[in-house]
């Protein structure tokens, strides 16, 4: 179901609801807003998911760059110490 059949039907069961018989351009009137209020939100939810994404890619970041340091310290640590054994 598209974002325009999903606003029909959200029209559909609020004037269902009201148990009005509003006109067919009342009708389409309703749809449309229904419709638009629906992309709004999926675009501001992307936003956000977006913007979440690019946080946890920084903490991702930051977390590899602490790893990559510990595995360099120790293998310096394990090159200092079979260094040692000679």
């Amino acid at each position: 179901m598209n974002i325009r059949e999903r606003a029909e039907s959200a029209a559909a069961g609020v004037i269902e609801t009201l148990a009005a018989s509003p006109t067919e351009a009342q009708t389409t009137k309703v749809t449309k807003l229904i419709e638009r209020i629906v992309i709004e939100a999926m675009i501001e939810e992307g936003k956000r998911c977006a913007s979440v994404a690019r946080e946890c890619g920084v903490a991702d970041r930051e977390a590899a760059r602490r790893v990559a340091r510990e595995i360099r310290l120790s293998n310096e640590a394990l090159i200092a110490n079979l260094s040692s054994l000679r």
